[in-house]
C-alpha cells in the first residue's frame, strides 16, 4: 500500500469516526499528553480515563508532580499496574523542574533520555504536543501494519521492528501528522483491535494484506510462547490492639517499587520468626485462602497470614542497620497504618494488597 494512499484514507476516517475529545485532547500541552502516554503503556483508554483525570486534579502541571512525595504520586497510580513507569514519571518531573525551568523540552533528544521514555512515546509527544514530525511504533500501530503489509515474522524480533519503523516513518504524512499520529493508535484500538476486529468498517480493508490472505486472527505474529513460572509468597498481617496494620515499603525495584505492602516472606516459618523477632506476643497464625495474582513474566500464588497482636505495645524491634557495598541500608523500614488511612488508600499499595485490606472487615 502507498503511503499516501495509507495516510489519506487514515485522516479521511478519522476526521469522521476518530476520537477527538479525550481529557489529554483539551487544553493540550506536552505535560497533559506526556502523562496520558505514559499512562497508555501496555493500558486501554477506558480505564486510563478516571485515573487520569484524578492524576490531573491533583498534579496539574510538572512543578506539583515534582514537589510531591512518590508515596502521594504511587498513591494515585495504584490499579494501574507496572509501578516503574509512575515512579518513572515522578522522577522525570523532578529533572524537568531542575534542568529545564520547568519546561517541557522540545528536543527529542532531552525527552527520550528522561526516564520512562522510549522512541515512541517520545515521538508521539513531539507530535501531538509540540508539532513536530516523528513517527511511534506502539503496540497498536505495530498491530495495524504487520496486518496492511502481511507481516509473517513477530514484531518484536529486530529486523522486523527495524523493518517497521521504516514503514511507519513512510506513513507518516508531511501535514496533519499530529492528527495522523492520533488516528493511528484509534485504528489499532477501536477498529484493528487484538482479538474480533471490525474488519468491515476498516478503511484499509481493500489494500489489507491479511484481510486479503485470511490472516487477520494470524497477525501480528504472536511472541514465541513460553510457560509462566509459579512462585510462591507469604504475606503477614499483623494488626495491633487499636486495628492498625503493620506495613512495609518495598524496594525500589522489583515488583510493586516503592509501594507499601505487608511483609513478604518465603515460608510459614518465616512469617512465625519474625512475628515473635520482631513483634509483640499474638494470638496464633491464621492462614487466609491462597489466590494468584499474575505478572507479565510469572505467577505469584499469594498464601495470607494473618496475627492479632495480645499487646497494646505496638513494635518491640527496631529497624535494624545493615551494609551493601560498604553503605548502610535500613532494614524492616514500615509504620503502623489505620484503617481509615488504608480504605481512603493515602499510600500506593498494590492491587492484592488492596485486596486483603478490603478482607480485613471480616476481621
Amino acid at each position: 500500500m502507498q503511503a499516501d494512499q495509507f495516510s489519506q484514507a487514515l485522516l479521511t476516517w478519522f476526521d469522521d469516526y476518530g476520537r477527538h475529545d479525550l481529557p489529554w485532547q483539551r487544553n493540550k500541552t506536552p505535560y497533559r499528553v506526556w502523562v496520558s502516554e505514559i499512562m497508555l503503556q501496555q493500558t486501554q483508554v477506558k480505564t486510563v480515563i478516571p485515573y487520569y483525570e484524578r492524576f490531573m486534579q491533583r498534579f496539574p502541571n510538572v512543578n506539583a508532580l515534582a514537589a510531591a512525595e512518590q508515596d502521594e504520586v504511587l498513591s494515585f497510580w495504584a490499579g494501574l499496574g507496572y509501578y516503574a513507569r509512575g515512579r518513572n514519571l515522578h522522577k522525570a518531573a523532578q529533572i524537568i523542574v531542575h534542568e529545564f525551568a520547568g519546561e517541557f523540552p522540545t528536543k527529542f533528544e532531552e525527552i527520550v533520555a528522561l526516564p520512562g521514555i522510549g522512541r515512541s512515546t517520545a515521538g508521539a509527544i513531539l507530535a501531538i504536543a509540540i508539532g513536530k514530525r516523528y513517527p511511534i511504533l506502539d503496540g497498536n500501530v505495530k498491530r495495524v501494519l504487520s496486518r496492511v503489509d502481511g507481516v509473517a515474522t513477530w514484531p518484536g524480533e529486530r529486523e522486523t521492528e527495524k523493518m517497521l519503523w521504516q514503514r511507519a516513518d513512510s506513513f507518516t504524512p508531511a501535514e496533519r501528522f499530529s492528527d495522523y499520529t492520533q488516528a493511528i493508535m484509534d485504528l489499532g484500538a477501536t477498529l484493528c483491535t487484538r482479538s474480533k476486529p471490525k474488519c468491515e468498517d476498516c478503511p484499509m480493508q481493500s489494500d489489507c494484506q491479511a484481510y486479503l490472505q485470511n490472516k487477520v486472527a494470524e497477525l501480528p505474529v504472536k511472541k514465541p510462547k513460553k510457560e509462566k513460572p509459579v512462585r510462591q509468597a507469604h504475606l503477614l498481617i499483623v494488626q495491633n490492639n487499636n486495628g492498625d496494620v503493620w506495613l512495609e515499603q518495598r524496594p525500589q525495584k522489583g515488583i510493586w517499587g516503592g509501594l507499601w505492602s505487608f511483609p513478604q516472606l518465603d515460608s510459614w516459618q518465616e512469617c512465625q520468626t519474625m512475628l515473635e523477632s520482631q513483634f509483640c506476643s499474638a494470638s496464633s497464625l491464621l492462614k487466609w485462602e491462597e489466590f494468584r495474582h499474575t505478572f507479565s513474566h510469572y505467577h505469584l500464588d499469594i498464601t495470607p497470614v494473618f496475627a492479632e497482636l495480645n499487646s497494646v505495645d505496638r513494635l518491640v524491634k527496631e529497624p535494624s542497620e545493615e551494609y551493601q557495598n560498604n553503605r548502610p541500608v535500613k532494614s524492616g523500614l514500615g509504620k503502623w497504618v489505620s484503617r481509615e488511612a488504608l480504605i481512603k488508600n493515602e499510600l500506593g499499595l498494590p492491587a492484592p494488597v488492596q485486596k486483603l485490606v478490603q478482607s480485613l472487615h471480616n476481621y
